[in-house]
């Protein structure tokens, strides 16, 4: 063989095994209910929240939003219990979590229509509120097992077409009695879509709880402005 071929058939250009460093693994946060009402369906204490190793979306971290959106939820369970609750950008999905242990009729907690996002948070949910036990794969049984749960994952880009969304409520004219938004403002340029899903989902005599730590400080009024919207989508 000569040099020139054999420079051909060579692995010149062929990354070392180690060059692309691997995705990193999902981890897990331990969070404690400090205060849990006699009137919450389950007295579950600790919940386990497995987190994306890596997101774009933020959706591999548990923010102080979330933790503290969950202990007022656990305070207040009222706000919860039998009524109809939607978590808008949940992530990890803890306040929806806590919502199903406390006792909401239905719960339905969405994100971005990321696979692996999502797939996580049907992870938690199957994991501390049903034993593990998965979802079956389509049809009848899946819409039965649906139908009996009270915490249910669905992929959700604001301000797009909700139906899919109420489509786990029992009636068409059901909305939400709480839309949780925590930690979400912080996306100034999605406020409008935001507030026209909250004001489109949320019942008559509804709440929308909206909570957040200001990551950037000297924004503070842009976090701010979503609490004073313009009229046309008040």
């Amino acid at each position: 063989m000569s040099d020139v071929e054999s420079f051909i058939q060579s692995d010149l250009f062929e990354e070392p095994e180690d060059f692309y460093k691997p995705p990193p693994k999902p981890h897990f946060a331990c969070y404690e209910r400090e205060e849990i009402s006699p009137e919450s369906m389950s007295l579950k204490k600790n919940v386990k929240l497995r987190l994306v190793g890596s997101s774009p979306l933020w959706g591999h971290l548990l923010w102080n939003a979330g933790i503290y959106t969950s202990k007022h939820l656990d305070k207040h369970p009222e706000l919860v219990k039998d009524k109809f609750v939607l978590e808008l950008g949940a992530a990890g999905a803890l306040p929806s979590l806590i919502s199903g242990l406390i006792g909401a009729r239905k719960c339905v907690a969405t994100d971005y229509p990321d696979p692996d996002l999502l797939a996580n948070i049907q992870y938690n949910v199957n994991e501390q509120l049903y034993a593990g036990k998965e979802l079956p794969q389509e049809g009848k049984d899946l819409e039965a097992e649906l139908e009996k749960r009270n915490v249910v994952v669905e992929g959700y880009i604001w301000g797009n077409e909700f139906d899919p969304i109420l489509a786990h409520l029992p009636k068409k004219s059901d909305k939400f009695d709480l839309i949780i938004l925590s930690d979400l403002v912080f996306n100034h340029t999605e406020h409008e879509k935001l507030l026209k899903t909250t004001k489109e989902l949320l019942a008559e005599n509804g709440k929308a709880l909206v909570v957040f730590s200001p990551h950037r400080p000297w924004l503070l009024n842009a976090d701010l402005a979503f609490l004073r919207p313009p009229k046309s989508l008040v």
